[in-house]
């Protein structure tokens, strides 16, 4: 028998996570409801300001602390069924190019981070933004938040596995992913705030930033394919 191709293999581990997602609803139902806690904890701690603060001036920083902290808490979820039921061990055991894990693991965690920023994004903005005179070019927020997400998946996929068998893996994912993905944070909150605002004279900074962050996406995600081989097998 003809070993399959590398996008047969892709296909059937990405079709696997989607299958396992859909059947039990675990990880985008604790994301959203993460999320909307987190909502909640920015209503509660802005209620008090009323008028005098224009929540857009830093509304691309809230909205990257939530995505940020949403993602941890998937990506902390995204190995679980793997290592609950013994099927990491099955798929290290079959002939696959780790690299093609590390895609299909990569591509699952951004659809499940993609379908959660579709659903709160309405929230952030109904919640903090009804009352603001948005900019026009507010909907070129989708460029960094793209860009992002793909840096967040990509990035956290690797150190998700990194810590998949240690103790307190939940902190030390955080200690390890928050350092690592602080420039391509920087870089999103910089051209998601640009977008928000729409000053003349500014918009070069959020081509600037959206760059940068494109290439970090290249660099790292690179680096995480090429190591990824050697992550999984220890």
């Amino acid at each position: 028998m003809a070993r399959p191709s590398s996008f047969s293999q892709y296909r059937a581990l990405l079709m696997k996570d989607i299958r396992a997602e859909l059947r039990t609803r675990e990880m985008l139902t604790s994301m959203v409801v993460y999320a909307l806690l987190v909502l909640t904890i920015y209503g509660a701690a802005l209620a008090q300001v009323g008028d005098t603060l224009q929540v857009i001036q830093f509304a691309g920083g809230l909205l990257w602390a939530l995505i940020v902290f949403t993602s941890l808490l998937g990506l902390n979820r995204s190995f679980s069924h793997e290592t609950e039921s013994g099927c990491l061990e099955g798929i290290l055991l079959a002939p696959i190019d780790r690299a093609v894990v590390f895609l299909a693991k990569a591509t699952s965690n951004l659809l499940f981070l993609a379908v959660v920023e579709v659903i709160v994004l309405p929230l952030f903005f109904l919640f903090f933004l009804s009352g603001a005179e948005l900019a026009a070019t507010t909907p070129m927020i989708a460029l960094p938040l793209f860009v992002g997400t793909v840096g967040v998946a990509g990035v956290g996929t690797l150190l998700s596995t990194m810590t998949i068998d240690t103790r307190g893996r939940d902190v030390l994912l955080a200690i390890l992913f928050i350092p690592v993905i602080f420039p391509l944070l920087y870089a999103c909150v910089s051209a998601t705030t640009v977008a928000f605002l729409g000053v003349e004279g500014t918009f070069g900074t959020f081509w600037t930033s959206c760059a940068v962050a494109a290439v970090y996406d290249v660099i790292m995600i690179a680096a995480a394919w090429g190591l990824y081989e050697f992550v999984v097998d220890a």
